[in-house]
Order: structure tokens, then C-alpha cells, then sequence
């Protein structure tokens, strides 16, 4: 007695009332397909090639493989599928033979993920710290100009220098303190630190050695130590080249795969990148890495480093929120940092001379226009 089922030939439309014989013909199995009472051959399918595809609880489902796409067999009700099952068991170790393929695909693409995203946590950044020492200093020159660009732009108005005038009293007292704070790191740069209007107390190392830093967080400084202090961390970021370091990692594997393949045009890293970079954040490591090059730095120019970190929490401060995200934030929060700070400055000598003389820091706070103090 043929079993019960629906035909779809997966070419058509057409839904034909069909049942279902075994044969064997020599060494192979089919699932003959007839039709009518005469039982008229319509097709016939290799039991070797049948696989059931997922269905409803009273359903069982065939499809297979060779065959069109949409080429099905559908056989209802508890009796009908019983008969199947027991004439083709075949067909149920498949299935489990498949869901095993399946989990195991499952299981190996889950560890795939977990690899791709453990990589752009961890292994890109790292790889990052490695390769920056391979980038010419040249394009990475070029590159922070391009960055620059983007951030300018970004800031929706024109970038306005407080003091446009490179031989002024403060411009120069500037590039002297930078220079003798970047002198003896081997850094392959010259600084260029530009003061600039905005109401944002901000302050940031771009590739290539170009240091901003926004009047808000000028007048925000009450003293030499504290502006002296944020001014050698930022030329700390230029010696140990983190801009450089966060683009590549930023830019994430693209940007690794276009440096080794030669692209020196600056165009894949940093697409994108400066509008975000008012808003860049170093790693724990590297601002730990730039508060000690700011410390050692004290240690020969006369400032207090301490100074740093008291005005990163007069104009940042840490909330209760940033202490209870402690563990996973990606900067130290100003608490830590001060105390590090504390044990880098403790055997400074104490009888040098200020960085800034009262005539320079005097000019340097009224620059962009304060009163100064």
C-alpha cells in the first residue's frame, strides 16, 4: 500500500496527490513517486540522496539532493510518517548525522567570532604597538596633517590660533619647553604646539608631533605645574608615537593589511578618523606610559607633575559612575593617576627653576585672551 504524500516538482506550482513505494534496483534503493490508483510512475528518488528538511511535528519533509531546488515530498499524520521512518531509517541517522555537522558548524563558527573579536580587542591593538615602529616617520608626518585636516573640520568652525605669531614670547617659550621635554627620547619629530580657541578644555597629540591645545583648558590652569604638566604627558604621546599607534588600531586590520601592502597615501588609515579625534582615548598603558614621561620630565624642568592630574579632576573629575566602570574603562581614573604620580615625583629635585619664567607664563596665559593669573 503506497504512503500518502504530497509532490512538488519545485519547477512548478502544482501540488499532486501522490504515494510513495519502495524499489531496489540492484545495489540501489529509490522512493518510487506514483500517482492514481493505477499508480502511475511519476519520479523516482535515490533513497542515498533523500534528507529531511525541518517541518512541523506532523509533518516529514524530503527533499533531495540533485534534484530542483524546491522539489519536495510532504507526508502527514502520525501513521504516514511512522511507515516512512520504519521503511527508511536511513533517514533519521542522517538527520542526526546532519544536526552533529550542524552544532559542530555552530560551535566552529562561535569560535571564529570569539577569535575575529579577541583579535580586534587584543591582537590588532598589540600588533598596532609592534608595527608603529615599522611606520616611516614621513608618512606619519603626512598622515597627521590629513587627521588634523579632518579635525579641524570637524569642529565646525574655522581653527583660530590664539597667537599666530611663531617668534611671540609664549609661542616660543612653548616650543623651547616641548623641546628640551622631547629631547633624549629619539623622538624622529618636531613639535608643533598650537594654542587655539575653543570652548572645550581639551588637549591631544596628533601623529607626526602637532600638539593642541584648546583655551578653555588654558584658562582652566591655575598654575605652572598644571599647564607645564598636561603640555610634557601630550609631548609623552609624540615620543612613544600613541596617535600613531591608536590610528592603526582604530583602523583595525584594513589599515595593518594596507600598510603591508604599500598604501602610503594615509587615505585608508585616516578616512573617517578625525572627527573623532577631539574625543580619542588611549589605552591604560599608554596614558601610564605618558604621566611617567611627563614625571620624568619634571625631574629637569622644574614643575610639579602632580599638577597633571589636578586639573584633569577640576575640569573631569570622577563620578560614581566612573569609579564603579573602573574595570573597564580605558583611562586611569584621575584618583590612580594621582597617586602614580605622587610616587614618580617623590625624589625630584625641588630647587629648579619653573619651566616658564613669570614674563613667559604671563604671556602664555594671556594669549587667547584671559586675564591670566
Amino acid at each position: 500500500m503506497p504512503i500518502p504524500a504530497r509532490y512538488y516538482d519545485g519547477v512548478t506550482a502544482r501540488v499532486r496527490q501522490v504515494g510513495l513505494l519502495y524499489e531496489t534496483e540492484g545495489d540501489v534503493s529509490y522512493l518510487l513517486v506514483v500517482e492514481g490508483e493505477a499508480r502511475v510512475p511519476v519520479t523516482r528518488w535515490p533513497v542515498k540522496a533523500l534528507t529531511m528538511v525541518s517541518s512541523r511535528p506532523d509533518e516529514l519533509r524530503l527533499r533531495g539532493r540533485g534534484l530542483p531546488e524546491g522539489a519536495r515530498l510532504v507526508v502527514r499524520g502520525t501513521a504516514a510518517i511512522a511507515r516512512m521512518k520504519a521503511g527508511l531509517p536511513v533517514l533519521e541517522r542522517r538527520q542526526r548525522r546532519e544536526t552533529r555537522q550542524q552544532i559542530g558548524l555552530a560551535a566552529l563558527a562561535t569560535a571564529a567570532l570569539a577569535a575575529v573579536i579577541l583579535a580586534y580587542l587584543y591582537g590588532v591593538p598589540l600588533l598596532a604597538g609592534r608595527i608603529v615602529t615599522l611606520v616611516p616617520p614621513d608618512w606619519e608626518r603626512g598622515l597627521g596633517g590629513t587627521v588634523a585636516t579632518q579635525m579641524e573640520a570637524s569642529l565646525g568652525a574655522p581653527i583660530t590660533l590664539c597667537d599666530p605669531a611663531p617668534e611671540s614670547t609664549a609661542n616660543m617659550a612653548l616650543a623651547r619647553f616641548g623641546a628640551k621635554v622631547l629631547e633624549g627620547s629619539n623622538s624622529p619629530f618636531t613639535l608643533d604646539i598650537r594654542v587655539i580657541h575653543a570652548p572645550v578644555a581639551n588637549a591631544f597629540a596628533m601623529p607626526g608631533g602637532r600638539i593642541y591645545v584648546f583655551s578653555a583648558l588654558l584658562e582652566q590652569a591655575e598654575s605652572q605645574d598644571e599647564f607645564a604638566g598636561v603640555l610634557a604627558h601630550e609631548v609623552g604621546h609624540i615620543a612613544y608615537r600613541h596617535g600613531m599607534e591608536q590610528l592603526l588600531a582604530s583602523a583595525g586590520t584594513g589599515a595593518l593589511i594596507g600598510f603591508i601592502l604599500g598604501d602610503m597615501t594615509g587615505v585608508s588609515v585616516a578616512a573617517g578618523l578625525g572627527s573623532t579625534v577631539i574625543d580619542s582615548r588611549f589605552s591604560r598603558e599608554a596614558e601610564r606610559q605618558a604621566d611617567a614621561f611627563a614625571a620624568q620630565a619634571s625631574y629637569h624642568q622644574g614643575f610639579d607633575p602632580v599638577g597633571l592630574a589636578n586639573l584633569l579632576d577640576r575640569v573631569g573629575g570622577d563620578d560614581a559612575l566612573s569609579r564603579a566602570l573602573a574595570l573597564f574603562s580605558t583611562h586611569p581614573l584621575t584618583e590612580e593617576r594621582k597617586a602614580a604620580l605622587d610616587a614618580l615625583a617623590a625624589d625630584r629635585p625641588r630647587d629648579l627653576p619653573p619651566p616658564f619664567s613669570p614674563e613667559e607664563w604671563m604671556a602664555i596665559r594671556t594669549m587667547c585672551g584671559s586675564s591670566g593669573v
